[in-house]
């Protein structure tokens, strides 16, 4: 018997943290809004707020104010943050989402 992959709602766990949901997101659409990043990683608003906050203190995303909009420049020159993956540079993780 074949099975198909698992929708997203039914996934319990995937290989991505939140924190790289919303760098990519914002790398393919810096104007996002905060509401919009919450419905594409699928968290609350409150959380995309503290996750940009975590991604703008550590260097890896810069806000640039327009108004009462916000655009966002993704740093892809900074190492990723685990042991694991820190041989390889942020724009290596974009390059695979693409």
């Amino acid at each position: 018997m074949k099975r198909s992959a698992p929708q997203p709602s039914q996934a319990t766990w995937t290989f991505l943290s939140n924190h790289a949901h919303v760098l990519i997101c914002l790398a393919r659409s810096p104007d996002l809004r905060i509401r919009d990043l919450a419905q594409a990683v699928g968290i609350t608003e409150r959380a995309v707020q503290r996750i940009l906050a975590e991604l703008t203190d550590g260097g890896f995303l810069t806000v640039i104010k327009d108004g009462r909009r916000n655009s966002y420049t993704v740093n892809d020159k900074l190492p990723l943050r685990h042991p694991v993956e820190a041989p390889h540079l942020v724009r290596d993780l974009l390059a695979l989402m693409r």
